[in-house]
């Protein structure tokens, strides 16, 4: 009688009759909050941050090896590339403990409303790169 594809249609038309919402939002319409943005960026830069801790660890256990094995990773250090990796870095750590912070106001119950919730993004995203900059200039001995 009715093969597969017919019966599904027909349900599809049966059920979504009265559904007038679409199916899906598009990307090309839907309008990107700061909290989604910061909520991605967290998961990233939690990633991130899981790898370097495990990089660090092997970097002091390359001390346990001997002076030679310790001056690769001192000259990848010194390079230009060696310092983005370090300042980099610094910026994750700091991003992900500042929203780790306004997480856990949200767990106390605190922030909720849409306006706080911005500002503390944006408070958020500008501490890091303040931090940032700070732990580089504690870095270089200028404080």
């Amino acid at each position: 009688m009715f093969n597969e594809e017919k019966i599904i249609i027909l349900v599809y038309k049966l059920v979504m009759k009265h559904n007038n919402n679409p199916l899906s939002p598009h990307l090309q319409i839907y309008k990107w909050q700061i909290s989604s943005l910061l909520s991605i960026t967290h998961r990233i830069v939690g990633v991130i941050n899981l790898l370097a801790i495990t990089l660090i660890c092997f970097w002091i256990l390359s001390l346990l090896l001997g002076e030679n094995s310790y001056e690769s990773i001192k000259l990848f250090f010194e390079s230009f590339f060696g310092k983005f990796i370090v300042i980099s870095l610094c910026w994750t750590f700091s991003f992900h403990i500042l929203n780790e912070i306004r997480h856990l106001t949200w767990d106390i119950g605190y922030g909720f409303d849409l306006k706080v919730s911005k500002i503390t993004g944006i408070l958020v995203l500008a501490g890091s790169f303040v931090f940032t900059v700070l732990f580089y200039l504690i870095g270089k001995n200028i404080f």
